[in-house]
């Protein structure tokens, strides 16, 4: 799960359960208040904005940049997207959820700045529409760190006689790179695992300076993956 997803997962969990509520005093679970909520989501998700200072809403623009995040000026209207942080740095904080929906710690059952432990309204953390401010919001906050996720696919090992499709992607590889048979023509691309399918593996891998062993192992698969066509 990507670090956005995350954060607004957690904050939609939270809103969604009565055991949480909005508490100014406490704020650090289980109740919370509108920067609590949004400050914890984001550091769940890994991304360590207490680490940079952020502990309310007049300084999280600056630690949540030190994050990754874009601190974009706000204007009426503009395009939001799922994560966005919606931010008037002397009041209020929200997160956006995407398709005109926010979520945000919002005030106690008193109206006031605590309360008793627990949602008691079930208005304290919530789910619902986006809306304009009526102090205004001054930026949005938006993660704009390239999150990379790391595919890992094993690959069988191929030899001789073997038969599957992954012999014609090896086919087509060493065809791209101009390995040709022991025939000297292209290999045909039958997912048999042949003689010239078998010589043409041997000269790639003595271009690489490895083991001419004619078998697409360990070693063989990431040279021929990663090389350049």
């Amino acid at each position: 799960m990507s670090a956005i997803e995350s954060a607004c997962t957690w904050a939609v969990n939270i809103a969604n359960d009565n055991s949480h509520g909005y508490d100014q005093l406490h704020r650090q679970g289980p109740d919370y208040d509108c920067s609590s909520l949004t400050i914890n989501a984001w550091e769940q998700a890994g991304v360590k904005v207490k680490e940079a200072g952020a502990t309310y809403t007049g300084n999280m623009r600056a630690a949540f940049v030190k994050c990754g995040f874009k601190a974009i000026k706000y204007v009426k209207g503009m395009e939001l997207k799922r994560g966005d942080v919606v931010l008037n740095e002397k009041h209020h904080v929200l997160m956006y959820l995407g398709s005109g929906k926010m979520v945000q710690a919002s005030s106690s059952e008193t109206g006031g700045i605590t309360g008793e432990t627990g949602d008691q309204t079930g208005r304290e953390i919530y789910v619902g529409n986006f809306y304009e401010f009526s102090k205004g919001w001054d930026y949005v906050l938006r993660y704009d760190k390239q999150e990379v996720i790391t595919v890992t696919i094993t690959m069988p090992q191929l030899q001789k006689g073997s038969k599957c499709p992954e012999v014609g992607t090896v086919q087509t590889l060493l065809n791209a790179l101009g390995f040709v048979g022991k025939n000297g023509k292209k290999l045909t691309v039958d997912h048999d695992f042949g003689a010239n399918v078998e010589y043409a593996v041997k000269n790639f891998q003595k271009s690489k300076g490895i083991g001419q062993d004619g078998i697409v192992g360990a070693k063989t698969w990431p040279l021929l993956l990663s090389s350049d066509y």
